[in-house]
């Protein structure tokens, strides 16, 4: 087993805390959606799949799931700026679908932006965002989520599915990363 601790400065949000803000964002997905006959979380791979997993168990309401995966990084942590579509969303009947793109975190705005905007082209329904943690100090683009888990400072997390270098996705919280290890 890999001890990642002593890579960490320190813990910003413990996994109890996770549990319950993930029960608000699902409380109130519910209250906006309990009308419709169904909604469709669209995961953006790989960071929000543990996010997105637990968000569906909270949900009681009928839900599909499906994924897409795009890059907006290069070889490093830093955004290029451009977003590129690796996965797809391959689905017929877009036009009757209420989409809620569900993201790990939201800094530049970019990615989510973009994808608002694209799967809107495409003829969805709806577009609404979700995301569990939001950074609005770094925000690069006018862009608001509709459902934000908790904001934070721009410092570099870790943990419940955030990563550096694919690492740390496993841990149960979200964790600052010490500077030195990045």
């Amino acid at each position: 087993m890999i001890d990642w601790t002593e890579d960490i400065e320190s813990i910003l949000i413990s996994e109890s805390e996770i549990k319950e803000i993930v029960k608000l964002v699902a409380k109130k997905i519910e209250d906006d959606y309990r009308n419709e006959e169904k909604i469709v979380l669209v995961g953006v791979l790989k960071g929000s799949a543990v996010f997105m997993t637990d968000l569906m168990r909270q949900l009681h309401i009928p839900v599909e799931i499906d994924f897409m995966r795009v890059s907006s990084y290069g070889d490093s942590s830093v955004s290029s700026g451009n977003v590129n579509i690796i996965l797809d969303l391959n689905r017929r009947g877009l036009g009757s679908e209420n989409i809620i793109i569900v993201e790990d975190m939201v800094d530049s705005g970019r990615t989510l932006k973009y994808l608002v905007s694209y799967l809107k082209n495409k003829g969805a329904k709806s577009v609404r965002t979700a995301t569990l943690l939001d950074k609005p100090g770094r925000r690069e683009v006018e862009f608001t989520p509709e459902y934000v888990g908790k904001q934070i400072e721009n410092k570099f997390v870790i943990g419940y599915g955030l990563d550096y270098a694919e690492k740390y996705r496993t841990l149960p919280y979200i964790g600052i990363i010490k500077p030195e290890k990045i």
